[in-house]
């Protein structure tokens, strides 16, 4: 099957070996994307603003895609800290609605580097 590589304007840049997101078949699979600029320069922030820079990130890529939030199926979500989840329970409905993407949500896997990350599966023709 073949692969194409999304990109586009404000699409976040990496110089590390993957792609921002790629389009196989009917699906979208979303790199994780977290509180970067274009160039993938991390930008620390209040916990918060990481999440929400993270799914601006992604939305960059899904509207590049053709997509949008509504098109996600699958979210995983990363969060360095126990104590953020409410808050990004909160933040979460603020990108989606029901019937809810089905979600993964790690707790205590991102080291000190970054506060969140998301990475996600979105399909076309739904």
């Amino acid at each position: 099957m073949k692969r194409k590589i999304i990109s586009g304007v404000g699409v976040p840049t990496s110089s590390l070996p993957f792609s921002p997101a790629l389009k196989v078949g009917d699906f979208l699979f979303v790199s994780g994307q977290a509180s970067v600029d274009e160039t993938g320069n991390i930008i620390h922030d209040t916990f918060e603003n990481e999440v929400i820079r993270s799914f601006e990130n992604a939305e960059k890529i899904l509207i590049a895609a053709g997509l949008s939030f509504s098109d996600v199926v699958q979210v995983r979500n990363y969060v360095a800290n126990q104590e953020d989840l409410p808050l990004f329970n909160e933040l979460y409905k603020k990108y989606f609605s029901a019937p809810y993407p089905a979600r993964t949500t790690l707790i205590g896997c991102l080291g000190t580097l970054l506060k969140f990350e998301v990475d996600l599966v979105a399909a076309y023709d739904l």
